[in-house]
């Protein structure tokens, strides 16, 4: 059997059924849009959140608050204990941490936090610490560097 000799078995390919093609189609006239109205027209109908004029609730609800996400310093994050697969005395920093698959992706800077134990000397150069990250790699006898 040769690709150009492969067909679907009998039964299996349906044609595309055709709308508004004459009466003979079984389904001509209105193309199953019924009589009139702004659903029947081409291209019309409502646009997401509309309620036919009357005021939508997304409107109504009243707006509170302060919202900073656009502009927020997203930090892409990693444990003390994720550094403890790192042989003694490696220099960490960003492309370290991507090649070793502790992070997908560096956002706007990368993040140590302090929850586990590192037991070898390390020097780490990212973006930021948490208090207790910065003291773990310290008392490791590594050098925690800011960026």
């Amino acid at each position: 059997m040769k690709l150009h000799e492969l067909s679907p078995a009998p039964g299996a390919a349906k044609s595309r059924y055709r709308k508004g093609r004459g009466h003979g189609s079984g389904n001509g006239t209105q193309a199953g849009k019924g009589h009139k109205g702004q659903k029947s027209r081409a291209g019309k109908g409502v646009r997401v959140g509309f309620e036919g004029g009357q005021m939508p609730l997304q409107r109504r609800i009243p707006k509170r608050g302060f919202n900073n996400k656009t502009f927020a310093t997203v930090y892409a994050t990693v444990n003390v204990s994720d550094l403890d697969r790192f042989e003694d005395g490696a220099v960490i920093d960003a492309q370290a941490l991507l090649d070793a698959g502790l992070l997908k992706k560096t956002l706007d800077g990368v993040k140590i936090l302090g929850n586990g134990e590192l037991s070898k000397k390390v020097t780490v150069k990212v973006t930021a610490y948490s208090e207790s990250a910065k003291e773990k790699i310290e008392k490791a006898g590594g050098n925690a560097e800011v960026i």
